[in-house]
């Protein structure tokens, strides 16, 4: 394995300048990235690493995506931006697929994430007023523990992230926080002025946890028989992520909304979008939500050539047998360095025994061998790569990881490794 323990001059250059003048709400590892291709990438003294990140799932198709980048080409050519006070010719194409790949028939486009989540809970609201017939400043919408949908006031607020909320207040009322996992607990939060149950299907920042088996079903079974709406926050655990076009897929539970992000922008473009049906979103009128660049038309180009790989299957497909793959290989490790593995499809939480090293620690010992990966919560590592990863290149994370596992176990003891 190559070892990058010391920072060049370039990039503690690099280092430095970002330190001097942005602001310091990420601690990033120290390594600079300047190019990257399929699930590599490669730093500004050429040292290339496997990337394990994938930005959070922004990058599900790989760096440099020849597909997506030529549409991209292509629309950067002609047209990038009108606001949505006109028409622009890629819209109408993009909201009908997206809307065809979720089985809905409308779609809000916005740009990040956490707008999607900020949309999705102005639309269940009004919902809640206009059609449900909730008493006026009354709706509530139940969310859960351990959630992440983002850092604006308004989702800091229902968030139980001492990082993510402190000293950020005063927080937004409406929401009644859950355990998450526990239908019972929804049952027992939901009243007549509840509108929306708000979930990650899979738990991404909080570790990547899985849900029990029948969860989703029960969550939506409640919803249902209590008319309230099923919101799924799959941001991070659709678009092939998870092994499926959607994680709700795998139960097979259609939610009355949903909120996308990060891949439907291939990884070029921040895309995000709400879905439902037009008696959800059809509340909105002129006036009482926009954005300019939500729908822009190269937004709207590279969002349909993302659609348009989906449709195949080829990317779920992959996900699944790779993150098997991935997983099978990882489990030997649980009782040596590892606590738990936890997967679904290329998406796969591992738990770092606290005695050995901290998730940090072993993303440091990964970076310096070769593999870009993410701590969360201490003691996970969370690993995401491109779904475009190949078998060797999962094998040989898998072999990394072992064997920085292993360093640390010997740098514990006192013994070289």
């Amino acid at each position: 394995m190559t070892d990058r323990t010391a920072l060049s001059p370039a990039q503690q250059a690099a280092v430095d300048q970002v330190e001097r003048y942005s602001a310091h709400n990420y601690l990033p590892l120290p390594v600079v990235i300047e190019s990257g291709q399929g699930a590599w990438v490669t730093d500004v003294d050429g040292n290339r690493y496997l990337d394990f990140l994938a930005a959070y799932s922004a990058v599900n198709f790989g760096h440099g995506n020849p597909e997506l980048l030529a549409v991209a080409h292509a629309q950067l050519d002609t047209l990038t931006l009108t606001s949505r006070a006109f028409f622009s010719a890629p819209f109408g194409p993009f909201v009908q697929g997206l809307a065809e790949l979720c089985r809905k028939d409308m779609v809000l486009t916005m740009n990040t994430g956490v707008e999607a989540v900020e949309s999705g809970i102005k639309v269940a609201r009004k919902w809640g007023y206009e059609v449900k017939g909730v008493r006026p400043g009354r709706a509530n919408i139940i969310v859960m523990e351990g959630n992440f949908h983002g850092r604006t006031t308004t989702v800091v607020s229902f968030s139980d992230d001492r990082d993510a909320r402190e000293d950020f207040g005063p927080y937004t009322p409406g929401f009644r926080r859950v355990r998450y996992g526990d239908a019972a607990a929804i049952a027992e939060a939901i009243d007549a002025d509840t509108v929306a149950v708000l979930l990650e299907p899979i738990q991404g920042e909080a570790g990547i946890i899985i849900p029990p088996a029948g969860y989703l079903q029960a969550v939506r079974d409640l919803c249902t028989e209590n008319r309230v709406l099923m919101i799924a926050d799959e941001i991070q655990s659709g678009l092939g992520r998870s092994g499926a076009t959607f994680y709700c897929d795998v139960e097979g539970v259609v939610p009355d909304m949903y909120l996308l992000g990060k891949a439907l922008g291939g990884g070029i473009m921040p895309v995000s979008a709400v879905v439902a049906n037009a008696d959800i979103l059809g509340v909105l009128r002129p006036g009482q939500h926009g954005s300019t660049f939500g729908g822009n038309p190269l937004a709207c180009a590279i969002g349909l050539a993302v659609v348009d790989l989906l449709k195949t299957g080829v990317m779920q497909e992959r996900s699944r047998v790779l993150g098997a793959r991935l997983a099978d290989g990882l489990r030997p490790l649980i009782g040596n360095g590892l606590l738990e593995v936890r997967g679904a499809g290329l998406w796969v939480g591992i738990d770092v025994d606290p005695e050995l090293c901290t998730g940090r620690e072993l993303c440091y010992l990964l970076m310096r061998h070769g593999i870009l990966a993410k701590d969360t919560h201490g003691k996970t590592v969370r690993l995401a790569p491109p779904l475009v990863v190949t078998e060797e290149d999962i094998d040989q994370a898998v072999a990394t990881i072992a064997e920085c596992l292993a360093e640390a176990r010997a740098s514990l003891h006192g013994r070289p490794a």
